[in-house]
């Protein structure tokens, strides 16, 4: 599947009597990424529970600019509706998000950047009541630290007080928003889709990784390609398969570093592949790796033990807090890579020792984070805010 291309269309209505919730949120399908797979499951699974769903969202991808998206379409039943901006893809500014919220019961806002701000300025307007997610705000990178915590400590605080709750995705987030809202903010962390790449890594182990994720900086792919010159060095059988789509960095900005590190054989670069073909990938791998120094969340590494990957991870605070909870991860160091290959080839020790014991262990771990979970404490919390829901359909 092509950057631009959808996944399921559908044009089955949704049942017009049902309350609205109007998803808002910079990228969407058929954007691949963490933050456009959490709306459209959590869109698909409100759905399910009697609600109408719109996705407000911007009309051409950050990567691909130029080429506008269709302004209206209905994928998986969700209505999307797509609006032109201008700006920085940091901050993009979109005020045609007014003209959608008419009919809306309720708006959820996720992220946390032109939308969250400028609706919670615009809520005399509009006049709807509002919940946002955090997905890790805008940190993640340290690039201009002092200036984010001045703009978190300002505007940031002053538009949360629209917002009836703001949703911590996890408990970092639950902990950063508590200081500038301490009675709004909850947590509910996000859901996996864990039925995507359920069971599919290699049924064999293999020295073979694989990390999964948007092409941005803060991925520290570098640390990674780094790894790999220390495991390959160790045993020229280790490889790494990279999968994501492209963003601060793009393809020819990876293949440089590769080749750079001398890593053609050992490392194979995958440009926005569909499922399909990721779950193929996923097939001959046994480790997930990832070198990232900041997360919202770790959905990534959650899906990645959904499909029987052992994680080896960066200890980032995101990272930590999962390693807490299931010490099936592996937590390292990614800016030694020495250290992190010790990780790494620890970790395919232990998958001969464990085996199959380990591959269950990792399937059941991942199931407590089932979208029909999830979704359930987000329909708990719209009734709480006394937004009804039609009969499930």
């Amino acid at each position: 599947m092509s950057a631009v291309e959808t996944e399921t269309v559908t044009s089955v209505p949704q049942t017009r009597a049902a309350p609205l919730i109007v998803h808002v949120v910079r990228q969407f399908l058929p954007n691949r990424g963490g933050l456009e797979d959490v709306v459209a499951n959590l869109a698909r699974q409100t759905i399910k529970h009697g609600y109408r769903v719109r996705v407000i969202t911007l009309d051409s991808l950050f990567t691909t600019r130029d080429d506008k998206l269709l302004a209206r379409e209905v994928i998986d039943g969700i209505e999307v509706v797509r609006i032109s901006w201008s700006g920085s893809s940091r901050y993009p500014i979109a005020p045609q998000v007014f003209r959608h919220l008419g009919d809306a019961s309720l708006i959820h806002v996720h992220a946390i950047d032109f939308f969250f701000d400028a609706l919670a300025l615009g809520r005399f307007l509009h006049g709807k009541p509002m919940i946002a997610t955090t997905h890790g705000a805008f940190f993640h990178t340290r690039k201009y630290a002092a200036i984010k915590k001045v703009w978190f400590q300002t505007l940031t605080r002053m538009s949360a007080r629209a917002y009836k709750r703001i949703v911590g995705c996890s408990v970092s987030d639950l902990e950063q928003f508590r200081k500038i809202s301490p009675r709004t903010s909850i947590v509910i962390e996000n859901g996996v889709d864990i039925g995507k790449f359920a069971d599919g890594a290699s049924q064999k182990q293999r020295r073979r990784l694989v990390t999964i994720g948007r092409f941005s900086v803060n991925k520290r792919l570098d640390h990674l390609l780094d790894v790999m010159v220390a495991l390959k060095g160790r045993d020229a059988a280790w490889h790494l398969d990279i999968v994501g789509t492209e963003s601060d960095l793009n393809r020819s900005d990876l293949e440089r570093k590769i080749e750079n590190k001398s890593l053609r054989e050992s490392v194979t670069l995958h440009i926005s592949p569909d499922n399909d073909k990721t779950r193929e990938i996923i097939s001959n791998a046994s480790i997930f790796a990832s070198a990232s120094e900041y997360e919202g969340f770790g959905l990534v590494a959650l899906e990645a033990m959904s499909a029987g990957l052992l994680p080896v991870l960066n200890a980032n605070e995101a990272y930590t807090a999962l390693a807490n909870r299931h010490d099936l991860i592996t937590l390292a160091d990614f800016t030694s890579p020495q250290a992190a290959a010790d990780a790494i080839e620890a970790a395919y020790r232990r998958l001969s020792f464990e085996g199959n014991a380990l591959r269950q262990a990792l399937l059941d771990a991942a199931r407590g984070y089932s979208w029909d979970v999830v979704a359930e404490r987000y329909i708990d919390l719209y009734k709480s805010l006394e937004i009804g829901a039609a009969t499930k359909t």
